[in-house]
């Protein structure tokens, strides 16, 4: 395909764009990805390309219109001069080549897929006025239509120059998952001296070193040293794991403390990234391709203008009248069945519906799908990071031998400042919630299997595991901490001089807003439905919080897709909405994917919309947009070929034996009638 590629094809079928960028992944693997244009570059080169197209054609229709014969005698005007007919001719010329092109090759492209949308009734009307009116300028009887051609592709570069501009966001998923893995890697040799290589260069049985902070290069096994690592974005589990001599590190997760020597156990395709990329790519390639309304309403004024135009073609022969008579009431048919309105009856609202939905934090990135989403029946939540918050804060202090809650959570908040590990920010922050003063301390270490012990005000002060305690046989509220553990908690206990004071419980936060989106789609009727890589008894606790019916719990991450189809095969129209690595083949997959936009790159990349203040009850008003812009968008359609629905058997002569046929002057009134209510409808659209 050209660069000019049909708009509206570039739109729906992101599957080519993909397909070829993924072919150039596999040479660019080794350089990072870095070195191929962007696939959103393309797209802002096809928006200037449509608003050059534009201009130069608005420059070259002037003259077409000044030395038009049926504008003149309207205006009541004799500008003709000797040869004047080919000066436009050869203006009109340029006009259809230059500014029809994207429409015919557009044509050219959906007929292809036996699938006639918007630029097939373009193409089809501009071809028709172009080689009829061209005829006339070379001695067929008949008047010529160049200045409804010229029009007419105006209207539409403007349409659909205003209607890319406005849904410019669009890219590429798999090259943002290419971005994940970091391009270089500290290999050790024999003597243990690192040098750094392009991640593409390690082999497998090659050792690395990877320093706290940092991302982990490749797939591989921990040959000493241990750390928390964060594979949240990955497996959506939101506990940073702690790894060990012989763990498995998956290529792309963060190693959080401590610093680790690992082995490479699989490179490039065999990784856990490349095999994600290639689901989101099956996933995509697989999603039918769904016309836009537009399309589906080009699609059948397509087949009438085909229709009505032969129709009229005959009968006028029929009745007797000469061929070019026949023909020049079939050509006026055939190019009156492709309403300028309808060019700008979509693209005004989507322009008004993209920017409301900007203001409110939704990027649309499908516009098919983002008009589907009122028909939705289920909407799908991924867990960590969509309904919770993906931070952890204490639920629970339970104290001991005397000692209130907020001391307990005084000291443990006062020795947990040194260290980096996801639950220590959660008792510092929870600690500063509630205005708690901590105090300095004066010796800290981490103790291996043993959790951290420091020295605070000259006493020693211990945060331990649940494993600790129970080898040294101190006595605790078993219960309660079976209770909490049973809800997925996390149970630290903390001893003051070696005796125990308290336990402190944590979990991942959930969203207040999560709560709301929940009841207001009950409130709907709507299915809510919980997914989600960990455990049952989590889930279950953060389902009951929410008031979410169903849950899918340790569901891996390339079963989510799967089970976002079992969900589809009921028939029901469903919506995804999730943030990481892992949630991306299941956001391509479900009719409407929606990314939370404090996720991933790639998560928003293989969503059709994006929520970018990360409130899950943007779901709610994400849906309510969509019913309203739909239902603009249907007014607008019979605005535009309401004109057309009457003027079409005007224009095929059904009144011409009482003498009255749409004459083309009056055509064109109703022409800019149309077009100018369909604008100021569209302006109407409220959020």
């Amino acid at each position: 395909m050209s660069n000019h590629d049909n708009h509206s094809q570039h739109h729906h079928d992101h599957q080519d764009h993909t397909q070829e960028t993924h072919n150039q992944h596999h040479d660019h693997e080794g350089h990072g990805g870095h070195d191929h244009h962007d696939h959103g570059d393309h797209h802002a080169h096809m928006v200037e390309d449509f608003k050059k197209r534009f201009w130069i054609s608005i420059v070259v229709t002037i003259p077409i219109l000044l030395l038009s014969p049926m504008l003149q005698s309207f205006a009541g005007v004799d500008w003709s001069f000797p040869f004047d007919q080919y000066i436009v001719f050869v203006l009109a010329t340029f006009l259809f080549f230059y500014g029809g092109w994207p429409f015919i090759t557009g044509g050219i492209s959906e007929l292809k897929e036996k699938n006639p949308g918007m630029m097939t009734l373009i193409g089809l009307a501009i071809l028709v006025a172009y080689v009829y009116s061209s005829m006339t300028v070379f001695g067929w009887e008949g008047s010529d239509f160049f200045w409804e051609l010229a029009t007419l592709i105006d209207i539409m570069l403007l349409g659909h120059w205003i209607e890319m501009k406005s849904v410019m966001g669009a890219s590429n998923a798999l090259e943002e998952l290419v971005k994940l893995m970091p391009n270089e890697a500290h290999k050790l040799d024999e003597d243990g001296n690192t040098t750094d290589v392009p991640t593409s260069e390690l082999q497998q049985g090659d050792h690395v070193l990877i320093k706290p902070g940092e991302k982990i290069p490749v797939d591989g096994t921990i040959d000493e040293g241990q750390s928390a690592i964060d594979e949240s974005m990955l497996t959506g589990e939101s506990v940073p794991v702690e790894k060990k001599q012989d763990d498995e590190v998956i290529g792309g997760s963060i190693n959080k403390e401590g610093s680790i020597k690992a082995t490479v156990e699989k490179t490039g395709e065999d990784s856990y990234l490349s095999q994600v990329v290639t689901m989101v790519k099956e996933a995509q390639e697989s999603q039918s391709r769904t016309q836009d309304l537009t399309n589906r309403a080009a699609k059948w004024l397509f087949y009438l203008a085909l229709a009505s135009g032969f129709i009229t073609l005959f009968i006028w022969i029929g009745l007797g009248y000469p061929f070019d008579t026949a023909l020049e009431r079939m050509v006026t048919v055939m190019v009156i069945t492709c309403p300028h309105a309808l060019g700008l009856a979509a693209p005004l609202v989507v322009a008004v519906s993209t920017s409301i939905s900007a203001k409110r934090g939704l990027l649309i990135r499908n516009r098919a799908n983002f008009e589907g989403a009122r028909q939705l029946n289920a909407v799908v939540f991924d867990k960590t990071g969509t309904l919770t918050q993906g931070e952890f804060g204490v639920t629970e202090v339970i104290a001991n031998n005397g000692y209130e809650k907020d001391d307990v959570l005084t000291w443990a908040a006062s020795l947990e400042q040194n260290s980096e590990h996801p639950l220590a920010t959660g008792m510092v922050s929870s600690a500063m919630q509630q205005n708690l003063e901590l105090k300095t301390i004066e010796t800290f270490e981490s103790i291996t299997g043993k959790g951290i012990e420091g020295t605070i005000e000259d006493r020693k002060v211990n945060v331990v595991s649940p494993g600790f305690v129970q080898n040294s046989h101190m006595t605790y509220d078993q219960e309660t901490f079976e209770q909490l553990s049973g809800e997925g908690k996390t149970v630290v206990f903390v001893l003051l001089d070696d005796e125990l004071i308290g336990m402190v419980a944590l979990a991942d936060m959930v969203r207040e807003t999560a709560k709301e989106a929940v009841s207001s789609l009950k409130r709907k009727g709507i299915e809510t439905i919980m997914l989600t890589g960990d455990n049952q008894k989590v889930a279950d606790w953060v389902a009951g919080q929410l008031g979410i019916d169903e849950v899918y719990a340790e569901v891996l991450p390339d079963d989510k897709a799967n089970q976002v189809k079992t969900i589809k095969e009921k028939g029901w129209k469903v919506a995804m909405t999730g943030d990481g690595v892992n949630d991306a083949p299941a956001l391509a997959t479900a009719d409407l994917g929606i990314a939370i936009g404090a996720g991933t790159d790639v998560a928003m990349e293989s969503a059709d919309v994006v929520l970018v203040k990360s409130n899950p009850n943007d779901v709610v008003s994400l849906m309510e947009l969509s019913r309203k812009t739909y239902r603009k968008m249907i007014q607008n359609l019979w605005w535009a070929a309401g004109y057309n629905i009457v003027a079409i058997p005007l224009a095929a002569g059904v009144l011409a034996p009482i003498g009255i046929i749409l004459s083309p002057a009056v055509g064109a009134v109703l022409m800019s009638l149309s077009t100018i209510v369909v604008a100021i409808n569209a302006k109407l659209l409220k959020a």
